[in-house]
């Protein structure tokens, strides 16, 4: 059964519908041609046989698709959705799966879906998710390889590293640098959050222009202002001449802030003023100066606890934080522990014109069970320290412990601690707390994406949202 309504616009163009239950699809176009301002022209498919004949003639820019619907394509979702990915084209593909089958939805989205809702749908929240989409990713272009692609990519615009976080990484700085909206990029240190912002760069429209960066974290608080905005000759002692400051000096191109949330409540005042005109004042002159520039930020703190602490402004957080990413930590990647090893080995073994045959296999399991505090910067100083104290070889485990004044690679035998010295157990609502508001911050405040991740449901995570501020307040 296909159906068509609603006329052409520009907000959603032409929508796929893909729903094996008549009535529910009826349901849905009613409820989204209510909810948007122009009705999008919507084509419904009641089989995923259907679908896939439908997207081999016709061009669509939203695909909306109901996972129990696609059976007839494939038994695994996964593979239903990559080979629905690859005929889509490009559209945008919102999947919808019942709320018990969040396994099925994170699967979906391994694929090459870019989000999820649970049923049952409501119009108004349907359309909202399509609106973000739409801002997020800009005018969908051809996923083809790139969503669901033969084999996976390990070398990305600096990055190294092919586990499933990666790729979907890699796939998020590719839609993401196009847009000319500020990136706030969080992760612990060492992660890559400036690699990140050069690859946004080098990916997006700005990159035959510069691409300055600045780290707030490391210039002193009076001269950060002149830093970041220019100063005129005489504005203080030693400004003996006019000076561009960085938002100038990207002008046309990226200026990226690096720990941003280490600048004076002061000057994230006259940041936000920035951001919002789009225009700059040197230190000690009046006349405003039009500049260009696409912002990126990144810190390693947690921008939610500087925000309750009064370290950082609200309203520019919200300005700033329009397209986040989240570096994950080493330790939850560690497919690509041995991946960025080889890596390191071999760039640092040319440099130091030595020659390595590899790592042994206790080196490996060591090295990939480490937790990795300082993440890749960490591996990547132990490798070049191995390189430099080492002749060549193999790498084994006691040329390791040799190289690691961290002390975080080789595995001394377990000494009991002190009473007073053993690590306080929290209690399990208050661990259960803290993996789940992680999860949500992976994801950038989607608690779809989070609970599709944590196999569990949204209502899950927003009741015991709920009952953990009860307790706060009870407390």
């Amino acid at each position: 059964m296909m159906m068509t309504s609603g006329s052409d616009n520009t907000l959603c163009g032409r929508l796929l519908l893909i729903d094996s239950d008549s009535a529910c699809a009826r349901q849905t176009c009613s409820e989204l041609a209510g909810a948007l301002l122009v009705a999008p022209q919507i084509t419904h498919a009641g089989a995923g046989r259907d679908a896939f004949e439908l997207l081999r003639k016709l061009q669509f820019d939203v695909v909306i698709c109901d996972l129990a619907s696609l059976g007839d394509i494939a038994a695994n979702v996964e593979d239903a959705m990559g080979r629905l990915v690859r005929l889509a084209n490009g559209a945008l593909i919102l999947a919808v799966a019942d709320s018990s089958s969040v396994s099925a939805a994170l699967g979906a989205m391994r694929a090459g879906a870019h989000d999820y809702v649970a049923k049952p749908v409501n119009g108004s929240v349907l359309a909202g998710r399509l609106a973000e989409l739409a801002q997020r990713h800009g005018r969908p272009r051809s996923l083809g390889a790139e969503a669901a692609p033969d084999r996976d990519i390990t070398d990305f615009a600096g990055f190294v590293g092919a586990s499933s976080a990666m790729q979907f990484l890699y796939e998020q700085i590719s839609r993401v640098a196009a847009s000319s909206a500020p990136v706030f990029i969080t992760g612990e240190s060492g992660t890559g959050k400036d690699v990140c912002a050069e690859a946004l760069h080098a990916k997006g429209p700005r990159a035959d222009s510069r691409f300055v960066a600045i780290n707030c974290a490391a210039i002193p608080r009076d001269l950060m202002e002149s830093e970041l905005f220019g100063v005129v000759r005489g504005a203080f002692t030693g400004a003996h001449e006019d000076r561009k400051g960085a938002a100038e000096l990207a002008h046309g191109g990226t200026l990226f802030l690096d720990e941003v949330g280490e600048l004076d409540l002061s000057l994230q005042s006259k940041l936000l003023r920035f951001l919002q005109s789009g225009c700059i004042s040197r230190v000690g002159e009046t006349a405003a100066r039009k500049v260009d520039v696409r912002v990126i930020c990144a810190t390693n703190r947690n921008p939610m606890q500087m925000i309750a602490n009064r370290q950082f402004r609200e309203d520019l957080f919200y300005r700033l934080h329009v397209l986040p990413i989240h570096l994950l930590p080493l330790r939850q990647r560690p497919s690509d522990i041995m991946l960025l090893t080889r890596h390191f080995l071999s760039r640092y073994a040319q440099e130091e014109h030595k020659r390595f045959s590899g790592v042994s296999a206790e080196a490996a399991q060591q090295l990939t069970a480490a937790d990795w505090p300082g993440n890749v910067r960490q591996l990547q100083n132990l490798v070049r320290r191995l390189v430099v104290m080492f002749d060549g070889g193999e790498i084994t485990a006691e040329m390791l412990e040799a190289a690691d004044i961290e002390s975080r690679v080789s595995n001394p035998a377990p000494v009991e601690a002190p009473r007073a010295e053993r690590r306080i157990v929290l209690p399990m609502w208050q661990q259960e707390q803290r993996i789940i508001e992680d999860a949500i911050a992976v994801f950038g405040g989607n608690i779809s994406m989070a609970a599709a991740a944590l196999e569990i449901s949204p209502s899950t995570i927003y009741r015991k949202r709920q009952s953990w501020s009860e307790m706060a307040a009870a407390g």
